[in-house]
């Protein structure tokens, strides 16, 4: 008797039919019991499902191999017995593929629309499976010529579902048809964009806070992927908060909780965006405190001391030098003094970022310039609320290929700004909340590389909204000059 007969008979007589039973009821009952409501769970539980990315191709090669030595066993009869095996191991793969990924769900506080349709499929993949097998002896007896193959089918169908419903979770429901063909993009449901509520035109909001939070946020914050309960593809759901609150407190960035996790450092376990994406750029932060404080209104067109720069082409930029042979001292610094030289990326060309955030309420102009030996390889200076005067520009100014500055808070004047106009990487100057006075920002408005220059809420920005006020027509308030 052959191994594929032998064993379809033992299962079929005693166990297969009361442990198939079992397996479905408990799949079944599983998001009754463990609902994924938007509450994350145990780190366990996230860490063991995120091998979920990796187990889910073996379950695919293994169905669609099924079909494949069918049809071939009409020639091999032996091949056939191998198909039984390979569909055994398929509802194996299954189980285990979606039990590491529910535990990714529910361990992450992950919901929406699109994760539930993903569980779902994957629940009805495994079933699916699970009755082929026990279908197929029927259908190789010849009693059922037609059920065997039909469900195969359905299977494989799901399957096609449940993995696109999968991709778009990662990768965006438009991912495979945003480069299709124009003539196919006019196919029914190919070129369609799900609608997004109704913004006000040419606000300050439409323009530059939402397109920052659809391009970074909303992959995990979406209808289709809600975590932590919380939407921000929609400024009334972003408004009503997840599941700690409210994420945005109006006049207050530094009790919003959105403006906490944006600017904790890059690593961070809470810090956004998340799942490995990069931060955000210093002026999107810039944009997004300064839209909290002001009141994050909807319909505002402008900010005070803000205006966004015009769409300018991107250059390649020099990269910097090798800094290998210092990345003992690099270490050591931290360590010691608690300031961050954090590499840009693995690329060692790509520069350097000094970040003071932890140390902020003690740096100074003296500590600065221990840093001028690092001077050529540093492309980003986070110095926002630090004890640096204007005595920190004969330091800065050495820092030649710095492309972002950030001197918020600070006690500068702007008294020797004009230092930094040989840097001719400088793209990013940010002076607001100083004392940066509207003479002293001359120099800055002068450099032509620099397209974000910002000085909301400074004397240069008072002076400049007073004489905006008594100009015989209204004007918005210019924080950098025309490019």
């Amino acid at each position: 008797m052959s191994f594929s007969r032998s064993l379809s008979r033992k299962w079929q007589a005693k166990l297969l039919p009361i442990a198939s039973v079992l397996v479905i009821a408990i799949l079944l009952l599983v998001p009754l019991l463990f609902k994924l409501n938007g509450k994350p769970h145990a780190d366990w539980q996230q860490f063991l499902g995120r091998f979920h990315v990796l187990a889910v191709h073996l379950p695919i090669a293994l169905i669609l191999l099924v079909p494949l030595l069918e049809i071939a066993g009409r020639y091999r009869p032996a091949l056939r017995e191998a198909a039984v095996l390979v569909l055994l191991f398929s509802i194996v793969a299954c189980m285990g593929t979606f039990t590491l990924g529910y535990l990714l769900a529910y361990g992450s506080g992950t919901a929406g629309a699109g994760v539930t349709h993903h569980m779902w499929g994957g629940l009805w993949l495994t079933i699916g499976v699970l009755l082929c097998y026990l279908i197929r002896p029927s259908w190789e007896s010849g009693r059922v010529p037609y059920a065997y193959p039909a469900l195969l089918t359905c299977v494989l169908l799901v399957m096609v579902w449940t993995a696109h419903e999968g991709g778009s979770l990662t990768h965006g429901r438009n991912y495979l048809t945003e480069y299709a063909p124009a003539p196919l993009k006019k196919w029914p449901g190919l070129g369609r964009v799900e609608a997004k509520d109704a913004l006000v035109p040419n606000s300050f909001y439409a323009e530059h806070i939402d397109p920052i939070f659809d391009a970074n946020c909303v992959a995990c914050h979406d209808a289709a992927k809600t975590k932590g309960d919380l939407r921000l593809d929609a400024f009334n759901l972003l408004m009503e908060g997840g599941q700690e609150g409210a994420v945005i407190v109006p006049g207050h960035p530094e009790r919003s909780i959105l403006f906490q996790r944006i600017t904790l450092p890059h690593g961070d376990k809470k810090a956004m965006p998340a799942e490995d994406k990069p931060p955000l750029k210093p002026e999107e932060i810039t944009w997004i405190k300064a839209w909290i404080a002001q009141g994050a209104s909807p319909s505002v067109p402008s900010l005070a001391g803000i205006v966004a720069p015009k769409a300018y082409r991107e250059i390649a930029l020099p990269q910097v030098g090798d800094y290998s042979g210092m990345l003992a001292q690099i270490s050591q610094i931290d360590a010691s003094q608690g300031v961050k030289l954090v590499p840009v990326s693995r690329k060692l060309g790509d520069g350097l970022i000094l970040n003071t955030v932890n140390v902020a309420a003690t740096f100074n102009d003296a500590q600065l310039a221990q840093f001028e030996k690092f001077a050529p390889y540093i492309v980003e200076v986070y110095l926002g609320r630090t004890k640096v005067s204007d005595k920190c520009f004969d330091t800065l100014k050495t820092f030649t290929h710095l492309r972002s500055l950030n001197l918020e808070e600070t006690a500068v004047t702007g008294q020797g700004v004009g230092k930094l106009a040989g840097l001719s990487q400088l793209t990013y100057l940010n002076l607001s909340g100083t004392k940066v006075t509207q003479a002293n920002l001359a120099p800055a408005l002068a450099m032509r590389n620099l397209h974000h220059l910002y000085f909301y809420n400074t004397p240069a920005q008072a002076a400049a909204t007073a004489q905006a006020a008594s100009a015989p027509s209204p004007r918005q308030v210019p924080t950098r000059s025309s490019r």
